[in-house]
């Protein structure tokens, strides 16, 4: 052996081994491994590539040039044989087994810097030479553009490796040993997910969250969710999303004795270091195991806001205003990125305002308290927005606004608006007179302005298909996302008026039936105003009906549907000479229409159909079924109760009866233009997204991100300030920022929703819990009728649909218009939340469907597989058989 490779053998050390060697030529995280393991802690065993080793491979090479030019002449040189070597002893010595490639750089895991996410790791590396590969993407990660922004003015330094035997986890996760929301230190934190911990971190998993009490030894909170997918290992080097088997779905991550055990190896690690520490572990075979430990170096959360208001109000105010997330636009329904709560941000500072005056509002009032934010959710303050339309002649009467978005928590028995009325006077007068001149241009140019809107928005489509953004400087960007903002603005402008009529002539409708139909008009209301809600909706339901048909008279296209998984069928059919002509004749007509629908589309993260289209594909497999009609599709059968009304409407004096169906007129042709004008909203919203993810693609290549999730966590004025400004992104988005970022998100992930809608504040301490057996659950029913079936827990409609089957009762948090399509299939609907309003009632209307919404907890208690009974007239969900 010469003295070389002695030397590099030496360099090399197990952690926690005979021969102690100097911490800090372990790095922070080899350091802290190689403590925990000699402190009796069940850590994974690991050896070490120090940082003397580094040192030396690095002699010989170019360290002048920029960080970009030494990471890459890092990746591409061949590691030095002595060096490789003794890699491989150490490889054989720990018994070859699948490994983790951890950096360690030597200022990593500090009390000043956590780095974490900042260098490279390398999961489930099998063999030497992917070792040696996974070994030098380490080093050279302490050259990547995120390590050079997180660190700032901080010397480079050095970085020692680590390469851990891999825990392929049955379920993995973080505990703190401080609270993150509410900065308590007798309260241990546990987030858990099945599969690898990676997918938790990362956001691309649901997880299970626990509170425990350390010094109890107390499970005493406890949040299951119903988990689709976990991280696993699929290859050397590769982990990717795969789904959790349905029997794992819905039970938790962790029993009691397992958190138990977790929290006493927490209490060890954190009276070791006499600090607070945010700890990785895995399970496996029902063993745990410690992956690392880091000090908690984020400053103490600050007291948690109880409303939704930004900035301090009085308060009257505060403990007096009406707040609602519930069917605003049934685009901010559920909880929110950082992303695209900033989003909603700019559409608040710079597109609402528009918006309400765009309605005949001449005063839009203080744009800052329109809209709130609130444990990640977008609110609308409906007294201040009752307040501003009390300026007009037709929305003076606040009370039928305020019972529009008034669901079911709260009382409006006792309520009254904070801020009053708009003051009558000189501006009340000059206000009625403005809404006067802009409801008479508007029912001029109504149904024009709708067309234009339908002609701009294929305009728009047809146009972004046409430009390859990958192509575009950056100054072009700029201007192309400057373009796109300004249609996004037009168009929300242009739909508001159809939304705002479309609520008054219902308003109209609803005070005449009630006055002159008695129970009859209920039956009138329900029937238009479902007809009316779901014109595109169900529409869209029947064109995916029509692929179906149409894919059955082309076999070869067909065929290539139903294979494989429906993420890449859209690739396989256009390398497919049958496949290209039926997507030309057919995907492509029903996409340039549909395309642009998503889940809760003002979340930019959420792929439209266009970008990902296997949901739709999941719906022709299922509607290319034999047996499967149209009438499935459309529910054609007419409600008995809106024929009965009809004709009680006839018998009606002359005059009444001319002013209901003038009612009914008017609201069906508001309600048909504002379906019209929604969906070039929605394509606005696309458009943008677009270039948001094309900056994020630019920032992947910049190093400032590690993947496309990460996009998640950008600041949306940050795109914006990085398109004005061609200056290095590094200095636009701070990876500090960034980290925050995610860690609040995931902590707004580990609370209770909270209300639909709220009065005054809401302390999540006293949220309600879920019944502990959910035999029965209470609701409010919605469509009516009865039925029995299996369940089936929907969490993620994209992953989830190829599972539905037909008769099953749908159970989920909520749905908006892209989730139609399965209403065809379904026995009954059960969701957390929802109104007498909200999509999954009307569109269970629409189907003849039963339905019981704002259950508040079903998804936690009704598993997949229970057989339930929902009845839609009581409003009670049972589970009749586990």
């Amino acid at each position: 052996m010469t003295a070389s490779e002695q030397t590099a053998r030496d360099q090399i050390t197990v952690l926690g081994g005979a021969n102690p060697v100097d911490p800090k030529l372990l790095g922070g995280k080899g350091a802290r491994l190689d403590e925990m393991i000699r402190a009796g802690l069940p850590v994974p065993p690991a050896f070490c590539l120090t940082t003397e080793l580094f040192d030396s491979f690095l002699r010989g090479l170019d360290l002048t040039a920029e960080p970009a030019g030494i990471r890459e002449t890092i990746l591409a040189c061949e590691i030095p044989e002595q060096i490789a070597s003794a890699i491989a002893e150490a490889y054989e010595r720990l018994g070859r087994p699948r490994v983790a490639v951890r950096s360690s750089a030597s200022k990593e895991d500090s009390a000043a810097y956590s780095f974490a996410g900042q260098h490279d790791t390398v999961l489930d590396i099998a063999g030497e030479e992917a070792l040696l590969e996974a070994v030098k993407a380490c080093w050279a990660s302490l050259w990547s553009d995120r390590a050079v922004a997180y660190r700032d003015a901080a010397d480079v330094g050095s970085i020692a490796v680590v390469v851990q035997q891999m825990i392929d986890a049955d379920a993995a996760g973080v505990l703190f040993t401080r609270d993150p929301i509410s900065g308590r230190t007798d309260r241990f934190v546990v987030d858990a997910c099945w599969g690898l911990g990676e997918g938790l971190v990362s956001g691309r998993v649901t997880s299970d969250s626990f509170v425990i009490d350390p010094a109890a030894l107390e499970v005493i909170e406890q949040n299951v969710r119903y988990k689709v997918t976990r991280c696993a290992p699929v290859g050397s080097g590769v982990v990717e999303l795969v789904k959790v088997d349905e029997a794992f779905r819905s039970v938790p991550c962790l029993t009691d004795k397992q958190l138990l055990k977790l929290t006493e190896l927490a209490t060890r690690v954190r009276d070791h270091y006499g600090a607070e520490q945010d700890i990785e572990w895995a399970l496996r075979d029902g063993v745990l195991h410690l992956l690392q430990a880091r000090p908690i170096t984020t400053s103490s959360p600050q007291t948690a806001r109880l409303s939704p208001y930004n900035d301090p109000q009085p308060e009257a105010v505060e403990r007096g205003t009406f707040w609602t997330r519930m069917d605003i636009g049934e685009i901010f329904t559920g909880v929110m990125t950082p992303l695209g709560l900033s989003f909603a941000r700019y559409y608040q500072d710079n597109v609402h305002g528009d918006c309400v005056v765009g309605t005949g509002v001449r005063d839009r009032g203080d744009m800052s308290v329109h809209m709130g934010y609130f444990q990640g959710y977008v609110y609308l303050n409906v007294s201040y927005t009752a307040h501003v339309l009390s300026q007009t002649l037709a929305t003076r009467d606040q009370r039928p606004f305020d019972e529009r978005f008034a669901s079911e928590e709260i009382d409006l028995a006792d309520y009254r608006n904070p801020y009053g009325s708009y003051p009558l006077g000189l501006s009340w007068l000059r206000s009625s007179l403005f809404w006067l001149r802009t409801a008479a241009h508007e029912f001029r140019d109504t149904k024009q302005r709708a067309q234009r809107m339908t002609d701009s928005r294929q305009y728009e489509f047809d146009r972004a298909h046409r430009i390859d953004l990958t192509k575009l400087g950056h100054r072009e960007l700029h201007d192309e996302m400057r373009r796109r903002l300004a249609y996004f603005h037009d168009m929300n402008v242009g739909y508001m008026p159809y939304f705002l009529n479309a609520f008054g002539f219902y308003g109209i409708l609803e005070a005449m039936c009630d006055a002159w139909l008695g129970a009859a008009g209920e039956g009138l209301q329900n029937h238009f105003k479902t007809q009316m809600s779901n014109l595109r909706t169900v529409e869209a339901a029947r064109e995916v009906w029509e692929l179906a048909q149409a894919a059955r008279t082309q076999p070869r296209a067909l065929e290539i549907i139903r294979a494989g998984s429906p993420t890449d069928v859209a690739a396989r059919l256009q390398a497919d000479e049958a496949g290209q002509a039926f997507w030309a004749a057919h995907m492509e007509p029903f996409l340039r229409e549909n395309g642009t629908r998503a889940h809760q589309e003002m979340e930019l993260t959420h792929p439209r159909w266009i970008d990902d289209p296997a949901y739709v594909f999941q719906m022709i497999r299922r509607y290319a079924e034999e047996g499967f009609s149209i009438d499935n599709v459309l529910g054609t059968t007419r409600d008995p109760r809106a024929d009965e009304a009809m004709r009680a409407v006839e018998r009606l004096p002359g005059l009444k009866r001319r002013a209901v169906k003038t009612a009914l007129s008017l609201y069906e042709t508001c309600s048909t233009l504002r379906e019209t004008a929604r969906l070039a909203m929605i394509t606005s919203i696309w458009l943008v997204r677009s270039v948001v993810y094309e900056v994020g693609r630019r920032l992947i290549e910049a190093g400032v991100l590690r993947t496309a999730d990460e996009v998640a966590y950008l600041d949306f004025a940050d795109v914006l300030r990085y398109l004005d400004q061609q200056r290095d992104p590094r200095e636009i988005f701070s990876r500090t920022a960034l980290e925050e970022a995610r860690r609040t998100f995931q902590n707004y992930a580990r609370l209770p929703a909270p209300p639909l809608s709220i009065i005054g504040e809401w302390d999540v301490t006293e949220s309600v819990r879920p019944l502990p057996d959910g035999a029965r659950l209470p609701g409010l029913g919605t469509s009516p009728g009865r039925a029995v079936g299996r369940a089936r827990i929907v969490e993620d409609l994209a992953w989830q649909a190829d599972e539905f089957q037909p008769g099953e009762i749908l159970v989920t948090q909520y749905t908006d218009s892209s989730w139609t399509p399965l209403f065809a299939i379904a026995g009954a609907i059960v969701t957390d939340i929802g109104s007498m309003l909200s999509h999954s009632s009307i569109v269970s209307r629409e189907f003849r469907v039963p339905a019981v919404v704002n259950t508040k907890h079903a998804t936690r208690v009704i598993k997949t597989g229970d057989l339930l009974m929902v009845d839609g007239d009581r409003g009670v969900v049972e589970v009749i058989d586990a």
